[in-house]
């Protein structure tokens, strides 16, 4: 039999686990729609630097990543203009899993979560060998 403690944090760890994996999913759409504002403001500065031209051709190769990934992203997060079902239940199951970490653990939890979150997935950027 398990005491209070235990129960709690086995519920703890399995809500945990369901957030991480359900902000991946998200973070995995939503990370083209960043990346995109951030390539833009990279893609004006490379632009204003290449005053003889010498980098134009790589410049040109950026702009068509930058339209590509936006295109990606489109494509995984609507449908004819409308957001996709699969991507709703993506926000409303996070919101969900959020509300039940509050609920369950309070709000101190939730912050723990999501900074261990962050540190995680900044973690895993600096670990990173792949391109």
């Amino acid at each position: 039999m398990m005491n209070k403690k235990e129960l709690k944090n086995l519920k703890k760890r399995y809500l945990v686990w369901f957030y991480k994996d359900t902000k991946e999913a998200l973070d995995k759409v939503d990370r083209k729609f960043t990346q995109v504002e951030v390539d833009r403001v990279i893609l004006k500065e490379l632009k204003r630097n290449n005053k003889n031209g010498a980098i134009s051709a790589f410049i040109d190769q950026f702009e068509e990543y930058i339209a590509k990934k936006e295109q990606d992203g489109l494509s995984m997060k609507f449908s004819d203009k409308k957001l996709k079902p699969d991507y709703a239940f993506l926000v409303a199951k996070l919101r969900a899993i959020r509300k039940t970490i509050i609920k369950e653990l309070g709000r101190k939890t939730l912050e723990e979560i999501d900074l261990l979150y962050e540190i995680e997935m900044t973690e895993r950027i600096l670990r990173s060998t792949e391109h």
